[in-house]
């Protein structure tokens, strides 16, 4: 069974959902958020969320889904781990920050 590695950039963007949901709604949605997006992160190996292939203009390869107001961006690493790359809210500019957290 794989494991799923949390990247740099995906630690920097849930750390931002969670003091954002925390300043806004408190600690126990924040909580409840944040475990709620790890427990679709450990499903991803059986298939139990459904992911899509990331777009030919973002310029990588790698899947996405969505879990409530984020998108959620991982990939298969060599070690066959999975990747979870970033993690974005719904209304921002999806390929700008892509790239940004890919580092192209």
């Amino acid at each position: 069974m794989a494991n799923v590695r949390i990247q740099d950039a995906a630690s920097y963007r849930l750390d931002e959902i969670y003091r954002y949901t925390r300043e806004r709604w408190g600690t126990e949605q924040a909580d409840r958020y944040i475990t709620g997006m790890f427990q679709a992160f450990a499903r991803i190996e059986n298939h139990e969320v459904v992911s899509q292939p990331v777009p030919a203009e973002f310029g990588v390869e790698g899947f996405f889904f969505r879990y409530e107001r984020h998108v959620v961006y991982w990939r298969r690493l060599s070690n066959g781990n999975i990747g979870i790359v970033t993690v974005l809210h719904e209304r921002m500019h999806q390929i700008d920050r892509f790239r940004e957290d890919f580092g192209i």
